[in-house]
């Protein structure tokens, strides 16, 4: 053997001398003086070669291999121990595997892999010195669940749970090593969760904890103090300065931990986990689980457990302590009602959730509350007698809220104030300084009133924080002892706002008067100075550390917070300093420009109309008020609309510079296209080999050559398997074996890598490869390149795959697809899709389905050949022609769909060809059992002396690579729903688990009560392909089923069914996956690199208690994530997959690229990998309350961040990602991120990182996370806002003479009594300007990623498909939806988990379902803002305002633009027919799809339900939404739309104060009155005819007529809509026909209806009934038998307001409908215009293209019909709405009647 290194001086001096003697070098101990030299004495070359052969002769292969020992550590259980002694361990050990590693400081194991005795631990075997046998920890297993009542199966579980922990360890530490960590991560360490929480509980301090120690340890007892006991009330009594109490503390801690024996460090962590893995949901609570530990581990040492005898009963545990806590965290959220759990209505600041009983354990005071139901405190019990008590404990008593999470936008004022001050403090300062006209005194400007006057600035800054601090008063309970700082903030505050605006009163009260002394200059400067520094500490001090420091504060009251909200990792100095640069950049930047840009330029437009007042305009009842105030009241809305782009200036430049930090970072790291092909290419195969492999032995023995080979060809043959590449392509890129002259054979390097050494290839990128290695634009080529790529940066050395820790990759399933059947491949979805969904993957994937249908011929004609041998008829006999054409017809059903038998094995082929281009369960697992192959491969190539031992028998080699890869690696899908699954989806899974037999799958299984009225018993099973059948059920029999305490699905699904399985992940680290995500083989192999990036496989020998110095303790904080990359492999299908894409690219690639370097990244899911140990401690890797934690994975990582681990970002490793691709979906899924962020911003999380964190990184994380979508809400807000803008500024122009200037800007004479705006145009410009740029740079990033990834002409190429495909108008659409979903979520709750569709988008959905999905969110908005647009044109038109048009028509026609063939005639017609059919149905019978419908349930939100059930089919059709509480139903649903409109009359009755002919109009106000209430009244009037009509008619006439309801209905709704329109053309009338007047007055009547009907519902309407009988009784006029009982007197009152309501509803979107019809209707008069529509949304080219559908005679006629009718009846409409407006247009001069009334209104 070569000479191996010798690092093993490091750990032969042995560890400081605090060592207890006990540890002093152990004779036999491997890792004493033991030299290795002297190991390898017994081993010549032959010799070892000899010893190999008996070795292989001796072993029957039974032995070898025997199912009990590798699969189930456990076999039946008569039997305690002797199982386990069945094999006797051979003397002899095979040393030729030894492993060294050149770079570490450790020596890698010295373990021996001896093939007759495959044990399921190799690393924890005899010969290496264990500090416990297996036999041993089992006892200790045995005797805890005697002891304490642990389920049986639960107790095998946690076995093999920890054995396969200390087998991962004990691979690279020795084994004592290993224990001594482990334990010291779960109980003791610096780091381990529980040790923190036992100091920041004071449990130190706690005297009746400090008297009982550890046995026979003797632990310093705490400092007794007299006087009772209780932790309260010590923590208040004088004791040695606090910091000396903790420091000495630690110390007796740390000696206490070092002198334990082995096998208490080893009984203390199988106590905990046994106590963690019957957990359920308490393990979301993870202080809560440390005191039952704390609790447990007393009770086990006092004398009472050790002398008893007899055992506690299996299952003792779980039904005393984790049930009560599983049953109260229940019924906060559930109810019972007739036998079924309900959900409450209640809201998240009802709810006691995970957190608030978790936080009550972190507080002495929180322990103290702590009751049994005979009244006696816990904590007044000794704490050896507390854990037997858990079963009389009134935890109903204990528990209350910690933080409220009150629905409401105080939460933005108190977590993100800082960013407020700095926007709204500066945007003061600044435009105070800039508009001095407003505080001139007398004309003139004072010095001193302008110092003064700006230095208000401080006085705004101030006013936001006491209103954040009184905003916090209400979200924090007051009995806690945290709001004593509160009150002294905010009584500092008072004191700073006197003096920060104070003087101004004095300064200008004394300069109206006349004195200009140079004390008030003086004054008015102190007071500037002291505005500025006051500003400057509120916006960087966090508010948390104001006045009384929480977070670094030394009281130990703080102690509990600061662990587990505010210890923040700490960043290196480099990292810190890039992250104060960043934002010193992005705010100079921002400041400079905002200044001279924002409010110097708005400085003229102020100076000119501060005093400017309207002359001679009247109003009949206000007289010239309005007319003096109208430029003021304009002016104030310009300042709001000033201030708004004051904020969004802010986020362009933070997208800026993150975009230019995040590409140099990545110029750095050396991941861009721009580094020469050479470079890429040609050093890849050294890279390899320096990166990938672990070659510290084998230097000199092997050439490189060939191991980098064999991982290359392995590459490439696992494309070639998946189709990516042909046969021919394969052969330029695999490594050839060829012979020499001499008679010697040698490796020759593909032509890849040798034939490009010539020049660059093409211009530009040097990453295109040339068509004679891949297939055009093929994945393999991206793969390739990617890979090569990714192995330029620095990675992390590789250690031996037999010392690579274990790792567990865990996917949830719910109802995901596993595998695509046949009828889905090869049959359409419904009537509206056009496309199988085999042609559709066919178009997308040419080059795979080729390659596909090669393989298969080949497959069948060996099949054929294989039969036709059999038949004795000579396959090669047809050499005629005939024969050869006859062949090629033959093979055109491979072309059409893959097969020609259906013999299942070729069906198959075909369903798993499709299944790996979706997005199924099988894709990702065929994905990620690749780390398996990967493993597999490694493990041979690095270690050839395994491959000789083996080489005569190849099977026994596969079954040693098999043991260590399932020994590294395993992988549980956890589907909770696998019990309840169909026969179809059960014969998938079975598929599944033989095709991958070491998939584990983890489930829910369900049993009947025991007894009658209880609850069914629910249990987590895990099964694997290994798992027999039983008999009796023909299901698999589980390997560990352990019982929950109930239904653990809790929350909105994925984080609980995580946490059900996560009890069955091995190992030490976990990467998430979810069910769409793919993974490939190259990728894989990086999996010990990004290993090695949670910094412990190098571990230090000395022990982890041994000294704790400053020094160690201020080492690294762990890392606990680690980020990678997804490539979303939908990106190609279409404009909408390539937008979803471009999203994640950005954000997850090139924003957490430089977030991750300056410490803001947090956690998104997948595919990050996890520090298991880490985050389980910690409450798991998700959190679950419904509602509230509906991002689950995010608190994971503000989790992990506060308690301060470390998250990192990897760019070398990625993983495949699906996306969403129809537009519904994508916008569904939008919702989901945009509602959760609404939860986000109430949740607790972002107010500790809100207030706590210092202003660099609290930055990062505003702009990263939040921020990103209070951007959106300000440019949807800004757009808005500038609509209202100009419209005052039209009214002010249509109304008044404006002086005109020639171009040199020379008055033109002869302008009298004009008034001087020249200035706002040109503001104006810059303002539309401002919002464009805004939304243009939110193109930026993602341009430039492409540029430095794939090179400029992919970059443009990719833009213009972009800007041609029309993705400006989705990305204004989804703005709008974000703001949409973030607002109501604020306001009314009903967060909830949105199933996205993962399916390809080929069908097109119906106008009316698009109408009703979106009208909320988007088109009512747009259709307003369209109307006041029309106005702003019409009064006055500049050609900026093109751009406004566009996003505002985006806003109303973007779904329909994004729904395939929108624009098909037919199509079109037939869906004009269902819009017409979807507004009328559900009046006779309820129907599930209906307007009716749609209009309860948008009403519902504020309305909500009454609690009683009939048990109506109609009943499901209503959600399950809680009712807005009253507060943000005033604000939201009064206040503001009533102010909207009396901004909107405002500015009508303006416009109509000026003389017409001479004299004044008559009153407006009167006018609009009449106009916009008219309808209302005639509405009412209508309905109650009706109404009596139905009533006294309906019930004789049903029976006989059916459809009575349906018409009656149809006659108010008609003469309703008649009504609407008559009474608009009236209004028109009475304008003399003027057109803009019009429309301002249309604009005020639109407003005030809305803030009618928004009124009218929210106060005046009870609950909703369920069901929608009253609806119909209200048109049948049948209101008995319906079920109404007490309520049939009172519903037709409350009926009668509904159905005012509704009809003007219906009218007006009857009309928007027509409306937005109109809008459609050009494209589809276009011939060919569904084609370019297609093209432009699927990017495939025409030729390409989905046929057009074939239907038979009778439906051809049937849609004939239907489009002569409808199409004539749509013209019908079209042309009444042409003539209502166009008609008063063209003969505006003409029509004119006389009325008397029409003069007075």
């Amino acid at each position: 053997m070569s000479s191996s290194p010798q690092p093993a001086t490091s750990s032969e001096g042995h560890h400081g001398d605090t060592t207890p003697p006990s540890l002093e070098a152990h004779p036999s101990d491997p890792f004493a003086t033991v030299n290795s030299n002297h190991l390898r004495q017994y081993y010549d070359d032959h010799d070892q070669d000899a010893r190999r052969e008996t070795f292989v002769s001796d072993t029957p292969t039974e032995a070898l291999y025997d199912q009990h020992s590798t699969y189930d550590p456990y076999a039946p259980h008569d039997n305690d121990s002797d199982e386990f002694k069945r094999y006797a361990t051979s003397a002899e050990s095979l040393n030729a595997l030894r492993t060294g590693h050149t770079a570490s400081p450790t020596m890698y194991s010295e373990y021996t892999l001896n093939p007759a005795t495959v044990d399921a631990y190799p690393a924890w075997s005899a010969e290496r010195h264990i500090p416990l046998s297996k036999e041993e920890i089992e006892d200790i297993f045995l005797d805890l669940t005697q002891k304490f009542g642990f389920q049986r199966d639960s107790m095998r579980n946690m076995f093999d749970f920890v054995m396969q922990q200390l087998d991962s360890r004990a691979s690279r530490m020795s084994p004592n090593q290993a224990l001594l960590t482990l334990h010291a991560d779960y109980i003791g360490g610096q780091h381990a969760n529980y040790r923190k929480w036992y100091f920041a509980a004071q449990l130190d301090l706690d005297d009746a904890v400090g008297q009982v120690q550890n046995p026979g340890l003797n632990r310093l007892k705490s400092q007794k103090q007299k006087g009772g006991p209780g932790a309260a009330k010590v923590a208040g009594r004088s004791r040695p300065p606090r910091e000396k109490a903790l420091s000495t503390a630690l110390e007796r801690w740390r000696q206490a931990m070092h002198a334990m024996s082995q096998y208490d460090r080893l009984r203390q962590i199988a106590l905990y986990l046994l106590c963690w893995g019957e957990g359920a949901q308490v393990r979301f609570c993870p202080e809560a689980l440390c005191f039952i530990f704390k609790c447990a581990d007393d009770y086990y040492r006092s004398p009472e457990c050790q002398n008893r005898v007899d055992p506690i009963p299996e299952g003792m545990y779980l039904r005393s302590v984790i049930r009560p806590l599983y049953r109260f965290i229940r019924d906060q959220g559930y109810e019972v009602v007739d036998g079924k759990f309900v959900r409450r209505e209640r809201d998240h600041e009802d709810i006691v959730g995970y957190d608030d009983v978790n936080q009550l354990f972190w507080y002495p005071e929180g322990i103290a509350r702590i009751v049994l139901q005979d009244k006696t405190r816990l904590v007044d019990i000794a704490p050896a007698q507390r854990f037997m008590r858990f079963d009389r404990i009134d935890w109903n008593r204990a528990f209350f809220k910690t933080y409220y999470e009150k629905r409401s936008f105080g939460h933005l004022l108190v977590n993100f104030n800082r960013i407020w001050i700095i926007h709204i403090a500066m945007y003061f300062f600044y435009t105070a300084y800039n508009s001095p006209a407003i505080y001139a005194i007398g004309g003139h400007n004072v010095a001193a009133v302008q110092w003064s006057v700006v230095a208000l600035g401080g006085g705004v800054a101030t006013l936001i924080m006491i209103f954040a601090t009184l905003a916090e008063f209400s979200y924090i309970p007051t009995t806690w002892n945290n709001t004593s700082h509160l009150t002294r903030r905010l009584l500092f505050l008072l004191v700073i706002l006197a003096i920060t605006t104070g003087p101004t009163f004095y300064i200008v009260i004394s300069a109206s008067s006349g004195n200009r002394s140079n004390t008030n200059l003086i004054i008015g400067m102190v007071q500037f100075f002291i505005s500025v520094a006051v500003t400057v500490l509120f916006a960087i001090v966090p508010s948390g550390r104001m006045f009384g420091d929480r977070v670094a504060g030394k009281n130990r009251k703080y102690l509990a917070s600061q662990t587990f909200t505010a210890s923040y990792p700490s960043l290196p100095l480099p990292n810190r300093l890039t992250s104060i640069v960043l934002w010193f950049l992005v705010f100079g930047c921002k400041l400079v420009e905002s200044f001279f840009y924002l409010t110097r330029a708005f400085a003229r437009p102020v100076a000119v109309m501060v005093g400017m007042k309207i002359q001679g305009c009247q109003d009949p009842l206000f007289g010239n008020a309005i007319c003096r105030n109208q430029v003021a009241f304009t002016l104030a809305i310009m300042f709001v609309m000033d201030l708004v782009l004051f904020f969004l200036d802010t986020f362009l430049w933070y997208v800026i510079w993150n975009t230019v930090f995040s590409i140099g970072r990545s110029f750095v790291m050396g991941l861009s296209i721009w580094t020469p092909w050479m470079d890429i290419y040609q050093r890849l195969p050294k890279r390899v080999y320096a990166k990938l492999l672990a070659t510290g032995e084998m230097e000199g023995k092997y050439k490189p050559k060939v191991l980098v080979s064999q991982i290359w060809n392995a590459i490439i043959i696992s494309m070639y398997r998946e189709h990516l590449l042909s046969i021919d392509h394969v052969q330029r890129l695999l490594y050839h074996q060829v012979d020499l002259p001499n008679g010697r054979r040698s490796l020759r390097a593909p032509p890849f890598f040798t034939a490009l050494e010539g020049g660059k290839l093409d211009s530009g990128a040097g990453a295109t490869t040339t068509r004679e290695f891949f297939p055009p634009g093929s994945e393999a080529e991206r793969r390739i390149s990617f890979f090569a790529q990714s192995l330029t940066t620095d990675i992390p050395a590789s250690i031996p795959v037999d010392a690579m820790p274990t790792f567990t990759v865990l996917t949830p399933h719910y109802s995901e697809k596993i595998l695509l059947s046949l009828r889905e491949i090869i049959r359409e979805e419904d009537k509206n899709t056009r496309v199988t969904l085999l042609e559709y993957l066919k178009q997308l994937h040419p080059v795979e389905w080729e390659n596909f249908v090669k393989d298969t011929k080949i497959l069948a004609e060996e099949t054929a050949m294989f039969n036709a041998a059999g038949n004795g008829t000579n396959p090669f006999g047809a050499a005629d022609e005939k024969a050869a054409s006859h062949s090629k017809a033959d093979d055109l059903p491979f072309y059409f769909i893959g097969f020609k038998s259906a013999a299942p094995e070729f069906t198959l082929r075909t369903r798993i060809w499709s299944s790996l281009r979706a997005q199924t369960l099988y894709r990702t697992v065929s994905g990620m059992m690749n780390y398996s192959k990967a493993i597999k491969l490694l493990y041979r190539v690095e270690n050839p002396d395994v491959v000789q031992h083996f080489g005569a028998n190849p099977d026994k080699l596969e079954r040693e690579l098999e043991r260590m890869a399932r020994r590294k690696f395993k992988f549980v899908v956890s589907m909770q729903r696998y019990s309840k699954f169909n026969k179809e989806e059960q014969e998938n899974v079975e598929f599944l688990l033989r095709a991958y037999p070491d998939l584990q799958i983890a489930y829910l299984d369900e049993e009947p009560p025991r007894r009658e009225g209880g609850e069914p018993r629910i249990f987590s099973a895990l099964i694997d392909g290994h798992s027999e059948f039983e008999a009796e059920t023909g299901k698999r029999r589980p390997k560990f089923r352990v019982e929950l305490p109930g239904n653990p699905i809790l929350g909105d699904g994925k984080s609980d069914n995580q946490n059900h399985a996560i009890i069955f992940y091995r190992g030490e680290y976990l990467q998430l996956i979810d069910a769409n995500q793919d993974n490939y083989l190259e990728e894989c192999l990086k999996i010990r690199n990004m290993l090695a990036e949670f910094e412990e496989l190098q571990v230090s020998e000395t022990s982890p208690y041994a000294r704790w110095d400053a020094k160690e303790f201020k080492k690294q904080s762990p890392v606990a994530i680690v980020g990678a990359r997804e490539y979303i492999f939908s990106e190609n299908i279409g404009i909408l997959g390539d937008l979803a894409a471009g999203k994640e690219q950005t954000f997850g690639t090139l924003s957490a690229r430089s977030m991750a370097y300056v410490g803001g990244k947090l956690h998104y899911g997948h595919p990050d990998f996890l520090n298991a140990l880490y985050m389980t401690t910690r409450g798991g890797v998700s959190k679950a309350q419904k509602g509230l934690h509906l991002n689950e994975d995010i608190y994971a990582g503000m989790n992990a961040f506060g308690r301060g681990g470390r998250i990192k970002h990897t760019e070398y490793f990625q993983c495949g990602k699906g996306r969403d691709l129809g537009f519904g979906t994508i916008l569904n899924f939008t919702t989901k991120i945009g509602t959760g962020m609404g939860e986000q911003m109430l949740s607790r999380e972002y107010y500790y990182l809100g207030t706590q964190l210092p202003i660099d990184r609290f930055l990062t994380f505003y702009y990263g996370h939040p921020g990103f979508h209070i951007n959106n809400m300000l440019i949807i807000l800004s757009v808005q806002v500038f609509v209202v803008t100009m419209i005052f500024l039209g009214t002010l122009k249509s109304s008044i003479t404006i002086c005109r200037y020639t171009d040199s800007g020379q008055f033109i004479a002869g302008q009298a009594g004009c008034y001087n705006l020249v200035n706002l145009f040109s503001w104006i410009e810059r303002c539309i300007l401002s919002i464009f740029l805004v939304f243009i740079i939110a193109f930026l990033p993602l341009f430039l990623q492409e540029l430095v990834e794939r090179g400029t002409w992919r970059a443009i190429f990719r833009f213009a498909k972009q800007f041609g495909s029309l993705s400006p108008f989705f990305e204004i659409f989804s703005t709008q939806i974000y703001t949409h979903s973030i607002l109501s979520n604020l306001t009314f709750g009903g967060a909830r988990y949105i199933a996205t569709g993962r399916g390809f988008a080929t069908t097109r959905i119906p106008f009316s379902t698009l109408l009703s999905r979106f009208a909320g969110p988007s088109i009512y908005l747009g259709m307003r803002t369209l109307v006041m647009l029309l106005y702003v044109t019409l009064s006055f038109w500049t050609p900026y305002l093109i751009y406004f048009w566009i996003s505002i028509v985006a806003l109303c026609i973007a779904p329909f633009l994004f729904n395939p063939h929108q624009f098909v005639f037919s199509d079109f017609i037939v869906d004009y027919r269902e819009f017409l059919r979807w507004m009328s149905r559900g009046n006779s019978r309820s129907h599930n799809n209906s307007w009716i419908g749609y209009c309860r349930l948008s009403r519902t939100m504020i309305t909500g339900y009454k609690k009683k059930k009939l048990g109506h089919p109609s009943e499901k059709l209503s959600g399950d939404v809680p009712r807005a509480n009253w507060r943000a139903v005033l604000w939201t649903e009064v206040v503001f739309p009533i102010c909207l409109a009396i901004i909107f009359v405002i500015a009508y009755m303006f416009v109509k104060s000026f003389r017409v002919d001479g004299k004044f109009p008559p009153s407006p106000l009167v006018r609009i009155a009449v106009i916009s209430l008219g309808p209302i009244a005639l509405n009412a009037i209508i309905l109650l005819v009706l109404f009596l009509v139905s009533l006294f008619l309906g019930p004789m006439l049903e029976s006989v007529f059916p459809r009575f309801g349906s018409v009656i209905a149809t006659i108010a709704h008609f003469l309703g809509t008649l009504g609407m329109v008559a009474f608009f053309e009236f209004f028109w009338f009475l304008e003399l026909w003027n057109v803009s007047h019009a429309v301002l007055g249309l604009i005020a009547i639109i407003f005030i209806q809305r803030a009618v009907h928004k009124i009218l519902i929210s106060v005046f309407l009870s609950r909703e009934f369920k069901h929608d009988e009253t609806n119909r009784a209200w048109w049948t006029g049948r209101w008995y038998g319906r079920g109404l009982g007490s309520h049939t007197m009172s519903q037709p009152a409350r009926e009668f307001v509904v159905k005012i309501i509704e009809l003007s509803l219906w009218s007006g979107d009857f009309i928007i409908g027509h409306i937005l019809l109109l809008l459609l209707t050009p494209p589809v008069l276009i011939p060919y215009f569904d084609r370019f529509h297609a093209t432009i949304l699927f990017w495939l080219r025409p030729s390409k293209q989905i046929r057009a559908p074939l239907y038979s005679m009778k439906q051809r006629r049937q849609r004939r019909w239907i489009i002569v009718k409808y199409g004539t009846l749509y013209l019908l409409f079209i042309a009444i709405i042409v003539v209502l407006v166009a008609l008063p247009v063209v003969f505006r001069t003409t029509l004119h009647l006389e009325c008397s009334i029409c003069q007075s209104l």
